[in-house]
């Protein structure tokens, strides 16, 4: 696991007086993906209509171009406004397989200041039950510093 600690003062550091979205996703999934070897994929997917994602920045290898908030862990994140950890993705019913290596995923929606669902923060790994709770309180807490806690533009 990450020093989520040293990870969110980087980040922060890093991201410091930028308001655009799109910049702070590629920071974020740049630093976020470097730092553990269990992120075999890590990137954002924008809300970009009603009910409708699509693939922002990310690093890894190809990811899907689209996904509906009807389908998937992404959109099952950005439909219920809950953190997804899925221990296995062969077991969750409708999921989307991008990578056919991806054995596990956590996805957790990303909200501007005004609570507005903007995003969905996705990280596939290629291990099983790679995932914890303590992984989503400590990327929950990045996300708010990040994303809720300054004025962004989309």
């Amino acid at each position: 696991m990450p020093d989520y600690t040293a990870l969110s003062r980087s980040i922060a550091a890093l991201t410091e007086g930028e308001d655009d979205a799109v910049a702070l996703m590629a920071t974020l999934a740049c630093e976020l993906h470097h730092s553990d070897d269990r992120f075999d994929w890590t990137g954002f997917y924008r809300v970009v209509a009603p009910e409708l994602l699509k693939i922002g920045p990310y690093q890894g290898g190809h990811g899907c171009l689209t996904i509906p908030f009807s389908r998937g862990v992404c959109g099952a994140a950005a439909r219920t406004g809950e953190v997804q950890i899925v221990a296995d993705v062969e077991a969750f019913p409708g999921h989307i397989a991008c990578s056919s290596t991806t054995r596990s995923e956590i996805v957790l929606p990303v909200h501007d200041r005004t609570g507005r669902l903007i995003a969905v923060l996705d990280i596939d790994s290629d291990r099983p039950d790679a995932f914890t709770e303590a992984d989503a309180v400590a990327l929950k807490a990045i996300l708010a510093e990040t994303f809720e806690a300054r004025e962004i533009s989309l």
